[in-house]
């Protein structure tokens, strides 16, 4: 049954509030990676401090989006697509938090890392890699803000590169190490960054399929591309 015109209405402007929270919550996670990223490259302990803070802005607006969606489900009683639409959100915001809590992972290592001795160029491959993220985490916001199922699918196979450069830096760490022993706890703090920042890279991918979901109706059936080949050996480094 169609909602009357005046509830319709309601929940529309409902919708476009928590849409601009979810949007305001992605801006928040995308500047927190980046800043995350520099604080490493850069050495900046001050930065990566700043960035560690600022998560509970992001934890803040998850709990707010919820105790949004949890009221247009109680005053509006959504259903079909509308539903789904409510559901698709909640989704999103959950892969966004613990997306802030990879940045503020990354933060908090930067700071251990500050203090030892840089190893190569590592800390500029994972800049690199971090903006590549950030970059899927824009495309899949913006697929879910303009319901664009193509931009999404794209979102869906450009992971695969994330996880080509993940497999690029690991086996640079593998190098640093075996070439000098002196650099294994340092390179093992920065693989822990790069998979966490892969990570992010499989919530973008994650934010893409419920766009998917919330145009199509059907969750995607086939196999996400994947090129992680240490997924076997690293299953523990995902640790907040």
């Amino acid at each position: 049954m169609n909602m009357e015109p005046h509830i319709r209405s309601a929940f529309d402007r409902d919708l476009e509030g928590v849409q601009a929270l979810v949007m305001k919550m992605g801006g928040l996670v995308e500047h927190a990676l980046l800043q995350a990223a520099q604080a490493l490259e850069t050495r900046d302990e001050a930065l990566a401090a700043e960035v560690r803070a600022g998560d509970k802005a992001i934890d803040d607006l998850e709990d707010l989006i919820h105790t949004e969606c949890a009221r247009i489900i109680a005053l509006r009683s959504p259903t079909a697509t509308d539903l789904r639409t409510v559901l698709t959100v909640m989704r999103i915001v959950g892969s966004l938090e613990r997306s802030g809590d990879y940045a503020k992972n990354l933060a908090k290592r930067s700071l251990v890392l500050s203090q030892m001795r840089p190893v190569g160029g590592s800390s500029g491959s994972i800049s690199r890699m971090a903006r590549s993220v950030v970059g899927l985490l824009k495309d899949a916001l913006d697929a879910y803000v303009t319901r664009d199922a193509t931009l999404a699918e794209d979102v869906r196979k450009r992971d695969a590169e994330v996880d080509q450069m993940y497999n690029s830096v690991f086996r640079e760490f593998l190098t640093h190490m075996m070439e000098d022993p002196r650099n294994i706890t340092a390179c093992m703090h920065l693989h822990f960054i790069a998979k966490n920042i892969e990570r992010v890279g499989d919530h973008a991918t994650g934010i893409a399929e419920q766009v998917l979901y919330l145009v199509t109706g059907v969750m995607p059936d086939d196999d996400r591309p994947k090129s992680d080949v240490t997924s076997l050996t690293d299953s523990a480094t995902t640790t907040i």
